[in-house]
């Protein structure tokens, strides 16, 4: 037992020795190997700066009293001209009498398609079962994403195309099915005129005025900060907007988009304002409250005051996504350069032979390059600088030969001697 004991100790040692050693030859070996290497890739290198200011639109406050209110639109969703936005009633009873005329109509929908149905001797029930299969998947994907203003909607469709297919297979005799339904249809007809005459007398409507996109959020800016006044705009009046906290009025009920261009406004450096030209289009990148870009172009750059001078932008996209959106902090992106990324160290210049095209006459060229590990081998192929960086390199290959640099090739970092051919161990 002891002598088996013993043995087990030493092979544990001897393995734990081979470890150290392993370990050992591996760290010396990398003290001494003059050449690291690195992988290459595709980057992209943005020339942009980061400014803060203010959405601005041409707004309509909507606004009602009522002890309840239903906004009827969702967020960035278009209403015409005289469309309902909102529903007042003077307590909860008013809302529940709401939802079951909703149901009532429902039903009402359904009864009529299903006399419809019978007068024309069916036909569709297979149609049917598609669209409900369709039906359910739109739901489960609404509950999915978390889309929760879309559910109740998904939810009656999916209803309602279930009960439309339930009377398709309806097995009764065709006499006796039409008067039953069309029996539910008056009884159905009857207390929907019932429940209407009691809505119409404590509902109010709050309807719009003129075409528009809908936003339920009123922030109080939508009388501080509009389109006129952009044009004499100054960097301290946006600072004095910056520094206000405005209340929102206690009886808006949301309010109305009234012209698809909207701006951006802010203050930039004087150095900065320069970069950019009245006309031109700017990448603007919305990062915090809605990811996207937008080009947008510079509407006006103001007269310099200390140093800043105010810019405007605007454009007619994406204006549904960003109506929540008001004090923004943006990148604007003047340009984007994309290359092979190397490291700064593996970038070279070496003296090569060049032959003029025209003369044929041969003279030597300083030409930049990287050389990368092909095989054992190291291999020259010369580059095109694009972007400097702290640590790295942007660049592109010179020409499309054999020799061009791709992403993926393994460069060589050393500040040893290097040549082309030259065996890497």
């Amino acid at each position: 037992m002891k002598q088996g004991t013993l043995n087990s100790k030493i092979v544990v040692l001897l393995l734990l020795a081979a470890v150290v050693l392993y370990l050992g030859v591996s760290a010396w070996q990398s003290f001494r190997d003059p050449f690291s290497t690195a992988l290459t890739y595709s980057y992209t290198v943005d020339d942009s700066m980061e400014a803060t200011g203010f959405l601005v639109r041409q707004e309509q406050v909507l606004t009602g009293t009522g002890g309840v209110v239903e906004v009827l639109p969702q967020e960035g969703e278009k209403v015409s001209r005289g469309g309902t936005v909102a529903l007042l009633y003077q307590d909860s009873s008013g809302l529940e009498r709401r939802e079951e005329l909703e149901q009532l109509e429902l039903e009402q929908e359904q009864l009529e398609y299903a006399i419809d149905r019978l007068d024309q001797g069916g036909g569709d029930s297979s149609q049917l079962s598609q669209q409900v299969l369709k039906a359910i998947v739109a739901l489960r994907s609404c509950v999915a994403s978390g889309d929760l203003t879309g559910l109740e909607s998904r939810s009656m469709d999916l209803k309602s195309l279930i009960y439309k297919r339930e009377y398709a297979f309806n097995d009764t005799e065709e006499g006796e099915s039409a008067a039953q339904l069309q029996a539910a249809l008056d009884s159905v007809n009857s207390q929907i005129s019932a429940l209407s005459a009691q809505a119409a007398q404590n509902t109010q409507r709050v309807t719009a005025s003129q075409s528009g996109v809908f936003s339920g959020y009123v922030d109080g800016y939508e009388s501080l900060i509009t389109p006129d006044m952009l044009d004499t705009i100054t960097p301290s009046q946006l600072d004095q907007l910056s520094a206000q906290r405005p209340s929102a009025d206690g009886t808006a009920v949301g309010k109305l988009v009234t012209n698809s261009t909207w701006y951006f406004v802010c203050a930039l450096d004087q150095a900065d304002a320069e970069r950019l030209i009245e006309g031109r289009s700017v990448t603007v990148r919305f990062s915090r409250d809605w990811s996207g870009e937008v080009d947008m172009t510079v509407e006006r750059i103001g007269d310099t005051e200390n140093g800043r001078s105010a810019v405007v932008f605007s454009t007619d996209k994406f204006l549904s996504d960003t109506t929540l959106l008001r004090r923004q902090t943006v990148e604007l992106v003047f340009d984007s350069i994309t290359g092979i990324r190397v490291p700064k160290q593996a970038l070279r210049v070496d003296q090569q032979t060049v032959t003029d095209e025209e003369t044929g006459e041969e003279s030597q060229a300083s030409v930049p390059g990287v050389y990368t590990l092909l095989g054992e081998q190291a291999e020259f192929k010369p580059v095109t600088v694009l972007y400097e960086g702290d640590s790295f390199v942007l660049v592109e290959p010179a020409d499309s030969n054999r020799k061009s640099l791709r992403a993926g090739d393994v460069v060589i970092v050393a500040s040893g001697q290097l040549y082309d051919g030259m065996v890497i161990q």
